[in-house]
């Protein structure tokens, strides 16, 4: 499944893509302990087949970009809602994240395409996504990748944001 283009592979993560990917997010975030809870978090979400999480590497094998697709509604960060994510047909596509110096060249586009096509072949019908109100750029790239059906929304109060979220249906 791995996909080579420019001096890039984008593919499935491995353990030890999760943990070098999750180690820099850490440190870029002052090691706050809430990224080193989302690490464990993820790693063993991926462990347990409860997410995918797609990475592209540079031609040094560095992660320069990841997105995790959640497929069970167990992940806290679909908490149970199944409109987002049920374990059968619906997904939710979590994490997307790029070095600030490899973004806008399309990474970000093809990590979607390969996590679309994995989501085809296990049957996975319709895939959704949050965005926050408070960034018109996050949205506007999610409308051009084809999440315009909103689906529900909710204030987090944690950080303080609405986060609409947005479905599209990538089988019939």
């Amino acid at each position: 499944m791995d996909l080579k283009e420019n001096n890039f592979t984008y593919r499935l993560a491995t353990i030890e893509d999760l943990e070098s990917v999750w180690n820099k997010d850490i440190a870029r975030n002052g090691g706050d302990a809430r990224w080193v809870q989302w690490k464990e978090d993820y790693i063993g979400y991926n462990l347990e087949n409860k997410a995918k999480t797609f990475v592209a590497l540079n031609s040094y094998g560095d992660v320069i970009a990841q997105i995790t697709l959640i497929i069970s509604p167990m992940v806290k960060a679909v908490k149970n809602r199944l409109s987002l994510c049920d374990g059968n047909i619906i997904a939710n596509f979590n994490a997307f994240r790029c070095d600030e110096e490899y973004r806008g060249q399309g990474h970000i586009s093809k990590l979607v395409k390969l996590a679309e096509n994995w989501a085809i072949e296990n049957k996975i019908e319709v895939v959704t996504i949050g965005v926050e109100a408070s960034c018109p750029k996050n949205m506007c790239i999610y409308f051009h990748f084809g999440f315009t059906n909103l689906v529900t929304y909710e204030y987090d109060s944690e950080e303080n944001e609405l986060v609409l979220y947005y479905s599209k249906r990538i089988i019939g």
